[in-house]
């Protein structure tokens, strides 16, 4: 039963997954506004590891600082904080799922416009960006960044609008995708979120100061209390007097990303009304309702099937335990001069835990499977550690289709669910049987009878191919090539 991966390829330890969108921040009114702001930037880490960037403004004046690496490694001194002074910031943590990264891409961007300065930052993807920035160019706007945000600053900067919230509200109404933005006047601190409310986006105060962010985490690291979610297509204008609604799209059903259940979110976070950490175990109690077998120890892969795995244990009463150990202080492989080192990748990452597993029947618990070549290593490792029998679950349906909504999925042609069935995928990764949770599985986890296949309840794509939105990059007959890009050497 071996796997299917290329032995003369280079494995990466962090390639075989779903990558995280991206988080963004922002309090307004508070002294310790730029200290608060990388407090919250770190809670919301595991949405974006590869550059963090905050923007304060003292009266009429905005500061920056933006970086490429981890916001520990650049917002943990006092130096750097008392150069952000003000009363107001916003911060972000970035995956680049458009974009390469480089620095002038880091957020949050910021522009100066007739009525004052303005730093944007967001957490997705629009579908129309490209088309956007096609027609920006044409009509001569100079883009110094492949980020979208700077196409909501271009916009926000053509808008014949007069106001600047009015402004905003013009330019993210041309927009299209899935996003929740954030930004800052001197005055303001808005937020908005796309008119399905897919990207997530919560308020919050602390002892009066509003603040917006990704996830509520990152109001418990800081003390904060949770207000509320911002609504599906709602337009949130903070000031020191109170907080002011807008809502341009009218109302519609919210079609929030499944994901954030399934992987993005943070177990401790509560989305829609519903503790992360309870739907993931949830769904593990679903999974073995659906796909048990005869087995001696449930183990997750973790740190991602942890919470699947424990429901999956209660659901079928089988022992759960940590058979396999992560080693939490590793990046990407560093040391590739020869195949047999190559193999050892994996094992940087995650130990199998012998006493735990020799001899027994194994139920390996994992969120999702993407291309599956980490799936190869970890199955292979727990049959060399002794296991009689490994048998894989996957706490979510096989994931089919790529996504265009900020998550960072392989083309399609590299999903292995894209490409083959479920016993070519067991034979793949080498596993005596594998099963998925269902579709409807899903929906029963969080409370519903199953999917309604006339008004889906989420944003499922990856599962369904039912996009939700007009992707117009894609379906356009595009003879816009990439905008050209310099490359920073120095």
């Amino acid at each position: 039963m071996a796997g299917g991966t290329d032995v003369h390829e280079p494995f990466d330890i962090n390639a075989d997954t779903l990558r995280e969108e991206c988080g963004v921040f922002g309090i307004l009114g508070h002294e310790d506004a730029s200290a608060l702001t990388a407090l919250g930037l770190h809670a919301l880490q595991h949405r974006g590891q590869e550059a963090a960037g905050i923007v304060t403004v003292d009266n009429e004046q905005f500061r920056a600082e933006r970086h490429l690496g981890l916001v520990g490694d650049h917002f943990s001194d006092a130096e750097t904080i008392e150069r952000l002074s003000g009363k107001a910031a916003v911060g972000h943590v970035r995956y680049s799922t458009t974009g390469e990264t480089i620095l002038r891409n880091v957020q949050p961007l910021f522009a100066e416009l007739d009525g004052g300065g303005i730093a944007v930052c967001h957490n997705g993807n629009f579908t129309n960006a490209l088309t956007l920035r096609r027609q920006l160019i044409r009509d001569g706007a100079i883009c110094q960044s492949t980020s979208d945000s700077e196409v909501v600053l271009q916009l926000v900067a053509r808008s014949r609008k007069g106001k600047i919230v009015e402004r905003f509200i013009d330019a993210i109404t041309q927009m299209e995708g899935a996003y929740s933005l954030v930004a800052l006047t001197s005055k303001k601190l808005i937020g908005a979120r796309d008119p399905l409310g897919i990207r997530p986006l919560v308020l919050g105060d602390l002892n009066g100061a509003p603040i917006l962010a990704s996830e509520t985490c990152a109001l418990d690291i800081i003390g904060a209390k949770f207000i509320r979610e911002v609504e599906n297509g709602e337009v949130i204008v903070c000031t020191t007097t109170g907080i002011e609604s807008f809502f341009p799209f009218g109302k519609r059903p919210a079609r929030p990303c499944i994901f954030e259940y399934i992987y993005f979110s943070r177990p401790d976070s509560v989305v829609g009304g519903r503790s992360v950490y309870d739907v993931r175990r949830e769904m593990g109690r679903q999974l073995a309702r659906e796909s048990n077998v005869e087995a001696d120890v449930i183990v997750p892969v973790p740190d991602s099937g942890v919470p699947a795995a424990i429901g999956f244990s209660q659901e079928s009463g089988v022992p759960f335990e940590l058979g396999i150990i992560r080693n939490h202080y590793v990046g990407r492989t560093f040391i590739e001069p020869t195949q047999q080192i190559r193999a050892l990748g994996v094992k940087m990452k995650h130990s199998a835990n012998r006493a735990q597993i020799e001899g027994k029947r194994v139920v390996l618990v994992d969120d999702s499977l993407v291309r599956g070549t980490t799936s190869v290593k970890i199955v292979q490792m727990i049959r060399e550690a002794g296991a009689k029998e490994v048998h894989f679950r996957l706490a979510s349906p096989p994931i089919k289709y790529s996504d265009y909504y900020g998550i960072d999925t392989p083309v399609r042609e590299k999903l292995l669910a894209a490409k083959y069935g479920l016993d070519e995928m067991r034979a793949y990764i080498g596993a005596d049987t594998l099963a998925f949770l269902s579709v409807d599985g899903i929906y029963k986890a969080m409370g519903y009878e199953g999917r309604d296949d006339a008004n889906p309840q989420f944003t499922d794509h990856c599962f369904t191919g039912d996009y939700p939105t007009p992707l117009t990059d894609l379906s356009e007959d595009q003879d816009f090539v990439s905008p050209p890009r310099l490359v920073e050497v120095g």
